[in-house]
């Protein structure tokens, strides 16, 4: 049986910018959700990332749009090549703001391809904003708060 490496210490000062890298390594980060009492989990793909405030394209019609509606309290989970883990707990609400959506819509050329215009009555666009993030490197088994203004 090997034995696991032990994991390198972390730097508390450090800990905004190992959790940003984390983020930016994983494309297809994993949203928990809550369906009445069961979890849901399923990758996504965020299509905007301002510090830890993450932004995920919707259709109306996927389960996830009900289950947030029902319960905005959300969860995501991102993972790097190295297994550093992300955890972002949070809040999701639909975002309104025109100007952010539009920004939103000429970033993302999947979006134009799939839903045509961004007037699609099929598109939401939700904004997590964190109420926890928690950094954890591999087999460290200890996860550390990281700052929210960080």
């Amino acid at each position: 049986m090997s034995k696991r490496p032990t994991p390198e210490p972390v730097d508390p000062a450090r800990l905004p910018d190992l959790a940003r890298a984390v983020i930016a390594a994983d494309r297809f980060p994993r949203l928990a959700t809550v369906d009445g009492e069961q979890p849901r989990v399923r990758p996504v793909s965020p299509v905007k990332t301002d510090g830890f405030v993450v932004y995920v394209a919707n259709l109306r019609r996927y389960h996830k749009t009900i289950e947030l509606e029902r319960n905005p309290r959300c969860e995501l989970c991102y993972l790097s090549p190295d297994h550093d883990q992300v955890r972002i707990t949070g809040l999701a609400e639909p975002v309104t703001d025109r100007a952010l959506l539009d920004e939103i819509w000429r970033t993302n050329p999947l979006l134009r391809a799939y839903l045509g215009t961004p007037d699609n009555p099929e598109l939401v666009v939700y904004r997590i904003r964190p109420t926890r993030v928690r950094f954890m490197r591999e087999w460290a088994l200890d996860y550390h708060e990281v700052p929210l203004d960080g």
